[in-house]
């Protein structure tokens, strides 16, 4: 099918369609599930799919759960989905740092009289430091424990997330507000618990730090709404790329983006599961996010209308 020409999927083209694909990549919000539920006829497709010997991955712009966290989540919702066939955005960020030889398997240590912060992420027993003491080079996570997760598997060591939703700055005039210069990545993804402390603490650590990278897990737009009911599709109506677009408007600067639809993300895929673009069918309920990803890559596309672009098509 001619990705430049949208049809619609019927008897007379889904054959050949199926027949020439080896593997499925699937979104998850709005495709595989409604916030906790399970859309009608996913896990008979899936399981069809497996037994035609399809390969099934399993792609989510949605940075607040990390691959385990997905995994288990499948499995509360009675589907079998190993944690290799996940790929989260908040994944994608970690490896986008690894491959690109972020500092890793160090030990980060900060212990100051106001900030009270002791991290050993690699250590059985934290040495015996004096204050002050800094080493290594770390990443400041404004988003949710996936995150955090995902970069301490890369052996990265990470803070901020949800460590900080109560923080607060005290804006008065000849304020300091004190941050780490050893920060060398700022990690932006959704975020619920977003305060102006961590946009200051992550602007002042881009701006300020030598060489600070910006990496935002994703830029998705708002989800819909639909009868005056919020669509709960990634995390809410608010999504990541407004907690993104705060720090491009406060740093003035473009961040890399990870997740969909970012060739990165892609390109890793591609090699791990060992297929070619043109045997790869992208499925997903976005045209800017899901379809636009596999697009980019010459792969196969497929939009489905059970969540955010029936909303889309409704407006129009």
């Amino acid at each position: 099918m001619d990705c430049l020409v949208p049809q619609p999927l019927s008897p007379l083209n889904c054959r050949d369609l199926f027949d020439s694909l080896e593997a499925f990549l699937f979104d998850c919000d709005g495709v595989i599930w409604k916030g906790d539920e399970l859309i009608d006829g996913v896990p008979q497709t899936l399981e069809m799919l497996r037994a035609k010997g399809k390969k099934l991955v399993f792609v989510t712009n949605n940075s607040l759960k990390s691959r385990s966290q997905y995994a288990e989540k499948f499995r509360s919702l009675g589907i079998s989905v190993s944690q290799d066939e996940i790929f989260s955005s908040s994944f994608a960020a970690a490896m986008y740092l690894k491959v690109n030889n972020f500092p890793s398997h160090m030990v980060f240590v900060v212990i100051s009289e106001n900030r009270n912060r002791k991290y050993f992420p690699y250590v059985k027993q934290a040495p015996d430091f004096q204050f002050p003491h800094t080493c290594a080079v770390i990443v400041y996570v404004i988003g949710g424990e996936g995150i955090l997760e995902e970069l301490r598997l890369a052996g990265i060591a990470a803070f901020g997330g949800p460590g900080d939703a109560n923080k607060t700055i005290n804006l008065k005039q000849n304020c300091f507000v004190e941050y780490d210069k050893s920060v060398g990545a700022v990690v932006v993804g959704i975020d619920p618990n977003i305060n102006y402390y961590k946009l200051q603490y992550g602007t002042l650590c881009i701006r300020e730090n030598p060489g600070c990278l910006f990496i935002a897990t994703n830029r998705d737009a708002p989800g819909p709404l639909f009868n005056s009911i919020l669509f709960l599709n990634y995390g809410g109506l608010v999504c990541a790329g407004c907690m993104v677009a705060a720090i491009c408007g406060s740093t003035q600067k473009e961040p890399v983006v990870a997740g969909k639809p970012s060739t990165f993300m892609m390109e890793f895929l591609l090699k791990k599961f060992n297929v070619s673009c043109s045997k790869l069918c992208t499925v997903g309920d976005r045209l800017d996010t899901d379809v636009l990803f596999g697009q980019n890559a010459g792969c196969k596309t497929l939009l489905v209308l059970s969540g955010s672009s029936i909303w889309s098509f409704s407006v129009s």
